[in-house]
């Protein structure tokens, strides 16, 4: 596919270069200068590309992306919003959430995995507190 645009793909293997696609199902896909709205694939191959939602098994990325999901991540040269992945290998990453069992390499992120974990735990008692204050001062009236 070259500067082409579709709506939605499903195929085993997909290449693209200058192009966009909305829904792409795929075994393999490679892409150049191309973008995806929403992935799902096994193997993925992005070069100076960029995907707003991507899941996939193995992640090559050498571009932009708003979420990743994968088992294993690499990632050159990239800025991604949000990663959850089991491995993440980075020659240089930008990210503001990054969920992972194991990093290698430059990572600059805000949030990683403990904080993470801390801000939810947080939110989850300050929510109840606030939930159990409201009961109390605004209680049903018999």
């Amino acid at each position: 596919m070259q500067q082409s645009g579709a709506n939605s793909i499903f195929a085993d293997e997909v290449g693209m270069t200058q192009s966009g696609v909305v829904g792409l199902k795929a075994q393999t896909l490679s892409a150049h200068e191309s973008g995806i709205v929403a992935l799902q694939a096994d193997e993925v191959n992005l070069a100076q590309s960029g995907v707003i939602a991507l899941n996939a098994e193995d992640v090559y990325l050498q571009g932009r992306a708003a979420l990743v999901i994968a088992n294993n991540v690499e990632v050159q040269e990239g800025a991604v919003l949000t990663v959850a992945s089991q491995n993440v290998r980075a020659e240089r990453i930008e990210t503001k959430i990054l969920l992972a069992g194991s990093v290698e390499g430059k990572v600059h992120t805000v949030v990683d995995t403990r904080e993470a974990v801390l801000i939810g735990l947080i939110g989850g008692v300050v929510s109840g507190i606030f939930l159990l204050l409201g009961r109390f001062i605004f209680g049903r009236k018999k």
